[in-house]
């Protein structure tokens, strides 16, 4: 037990550095990295593999400590509220997941998709408490949330099951008995 606890922290802090250097590859430049969502591919894997515990703890440290470190996202409020969405990224994926009986593909979307509402939900209420309804309206929630999100959220649909089934075929998740199948 203690072996699984230093394999998940080791995880957790691999899926930490994916996060603070993936959000380079959109080249700094926040209309593309807002749209690819860079920083939550780690997240939700992190989740997954490792547990709701290391999910919710890395995704609430990683866009604060790349705020600190490279000074993107802008703290406040674009980090501060991301680290609310991003923690319930990566709690909602490893929650739902672990909790299944039969960890398949279907289990893996069926655990992603919430989780990726859920991020989005905790994202506009953050954004409310930090700037205010008139600050941050229903309209900028839609557009920020979903409409200019759709390549990231397509992105992400199509990756983390992907990498979840090849990571499954290479035996190298152990979550469970169950490991994640088609």
């Amino acid at each position: 037990m203690k072996n699984k606890k230093l394999v998940n922290l080791i995880l957790a802090a691999f899926f930490l550095g994916i996060g603070l250097v993936l959000p380079f590859v959109t080249g700094q430049i926040q209309k593309i990295g807002n749209m690819l969502l860079p920083m939550h591919i780690p997240v939700l894997l992190c989740g997954f593999i490792c547990g709701p515990q290391y999910g919710i703890v890395m995704g609430f440290v990683l866009p604060l400590m790349r705020s600190v470190l490279f000074g993107m996202p802008v703290m406040y409020p674009n980090a501060v509220a991301m680290a609310f969405e991003l923690a319930a990224y990566g709690l909602i994926s490893g929650l739902l997941f672990g909790r299944v009986k039969k960890q398949s593909v279907s289990a893996v979307y069926g655990s992603l998709i919430p989780a990726m509402l859920g991020g989005r939900i905790v994202w506009g209420i953050a954004q409310t408490v930090l700037l205010g309804l008139e600050g941050f309206t229903f309209r900028m929630f839609i557009a920020g949330a979903f409409v200019n999100a759709v390549p990231g959220i397509i992105l992400q649909l199509i990756l983390i099951p992907a990498v979840m089934l090849a990571l499954d075929k290479m035996n190298l998740i152990k979550r469970s008995d169950n490991n994640v199948r088609k």
